[in-house]
């Protein structure tokens, strides 16, 4: 079992799964695959991401930041130049679009218009925010592998 994953249970204490999961609104399932540290169908490591972690953090009035650096993302030997050298153009990219559309979505459209982004005519919590931009963020590498695949290769820009 991973650190995190120990560290996970241990948080859980007594509490069944079911119950974290109504309180993270993720599948009991998937918790349990993240304490153990892979999946369960395929036996490949599990990485949660960020949000998961935010998610477990506030069920578990626990600091968020303990949990990243538990997971790996926090306090690693890797440098952010490193690890950009990584990540691939495509996922740079999408990187840039969703900070600049978290920003426009916290920030509204301008402080004198005071409009703020909402649904079914009430405010978005932040939570909400949250789950938009992951949707969108999965949208957005959906699109980019079927693009990928029609672009002949001397007009992609990679």
């Amino acid at each position: 079992m991973s650190e995190l994953g120990d560290l996970l249970r241990e948080l859980r204490g007594k509490r069944s799964l079911r119950e974290i999961a109504d309180l993270t609104e993720l599948s009991h399932t998937y918790i349990s695959d993240v304490e153990k540290g892979y999946r369960r169908g395929s036996k490949k490591p599990l990485n949660p991401s960020p949000e998961t972690l935010k998610r477990l953090a506030k069920a578990y009035d626990y600091p968020y930041e303990k949990l990243m650096k538990a997971a790996g993302y926090v306090g690693t030997s890797f440098s952010v130049p490193e690890i950009a050298k990584e990540l691939s153009k495509d996922e740079r990219d999408i990187g840039k679009r969703m900070a600049k559309i978290r920003k426009d979505l916290i920030e509204g459209i301008s402080d004198d218009d005071k409009t703020s982004l909402s649904f079914m005519g009430e405010p978005m919590s932040e939570d909400a925010i949250e789950s938009l931009l992951e949707a969108l963020e999965h949208a957005e590498r959906l699109a980019t592998i079927a693009n990928k695949k029609y672009i002949p290769k001397k007009y992609r820009k990679d």
